[in-house]
């Protein structure tokens, strides 16, 4: 099987769990259906995925861990909802289908988002009162992922965007800082919370975190580049709307083939971490670091 069939294939268990997180909540029928509508319009899983397979590569076990995977998946997903809003990024395509605002209205996009974040939460916890995984792992965890979500993460890494967007003085450190609070807060996130539920000891769990904060720039500077040289149809959304909104990327800073060497570096660092460790999970991650760099080519 190549890198895509299995990342494939363990997409489709997370992509069976979150068919049904949703069901029999009492969310209201529009809003479940907003809500359903950008959850389970497809992607890689990447987040979910990266939990799991360091869980398992540290000895955890992977389908208790299952709820709290998914819960990656419903904030990623938010994110990405209020993103494309108009006051945000404005885009009116998503993984080939109509942004959630456009599909619905704004109001229920921002409700959907809101709802997948808060629901998020209810699935970290779950993975103990459910699945019976300890406490103390669990409630860590939730905090990691709390933290990297919030406005010193994710949320703060896309204000961050917005007020460099059309400035045309941002260097590589603030770009690169940026993303890391976007972009690789939740990557990095999700590779700690799977060492920390898998109850491996501290050293493992630097090494998860190093992996991830290693391969979410990469994860950036490919998405960067992509947005120059890929097309509609393969990305699922508008390329070229990093230069038309006047947002700093790494080929405006310092080119299309620096991004790409600078891309490997980083993944050369994250297949570092790796080293100490064998077996299926470990030869799964490296090729999955290694993926992330070679969708450029």
């Amino acid at each position: 099987m190549t890198i895509k069939d299995k990342l494939a294939e363990r997409a489709g268990k997370v992509e069976e769990f979150l068919e049904h997180c949703l069901k029999d909540r009492g969310i209201p029928n529009r809003l479940c259906a907003a809500m359903d509508y950008s959850l389970l319009a497809g992607g890689k899983r990447l987040r979910p995925v990266l939990t799991l397979a360091w869980m398992q590569m540290l000895g955890g076990d992977a389908d208790k861990g299952m709820p709290f995977a998914a819960s990656l998946e419903c904030i990623h997903t938010y994110s990405l909802i209020h993103d494309d809003l108009p006051a945000m990024d404005d885009d009116d395509l998503r993984r080939g289908k109509p942004s959630n605002h456009k599909q619905f209205d704004e109001a229920t996009a921002i409700l959907a988002g809101d709802g997948l974040l808060t629901e998020a939460f209810g699935l970290m916890s779950a993975a103990s009162i459910v699945e019976g995984l300890p406490a103390d792992r669990v409630l860590r965890a939730i905090y990691v992922l709390a933290v990297a979500a919030g406005g010193g993460g994710m949320v703060g890494g896309q204000a961050v965007d917005m007020e460099f967007t059309g400035r045309e003085d941002v260097s590589l450190d603030e770009l690169r800082e940026m993303h890391a609070m976007k972009t690789g807060a939740l990557i990095t996130a999700a590779c700690e919370c799977g060492a920390i539920l898998s109850g491996a000891g501290e050293d493992h769990i630097d090494n998860a975190r190093e992996f991830g904060k290693a391969i979410g720039v990469a994860f950036q500077i490919v998405d960067d580049v992509l947005d120059v040289i890929s097309d509609t149809e393969t990305l699922g959304k508008p390329v070229g709307s990093d230069e038309e909104m006047g947002k700093s990327t790494y080929p405006l800073l310092i080119g299309l083939e620096k991004s790409r060497t600078l891309a490997r570096e980083y993944v050369d660092e994250a297949i570092d971490r790796l080293s100490g460790y064998s077996g299926a999970e470990q030869k799964f991650l490296e090729e999955l670091a290694r993926y992330i760099v070679d969708r450029v080519y």
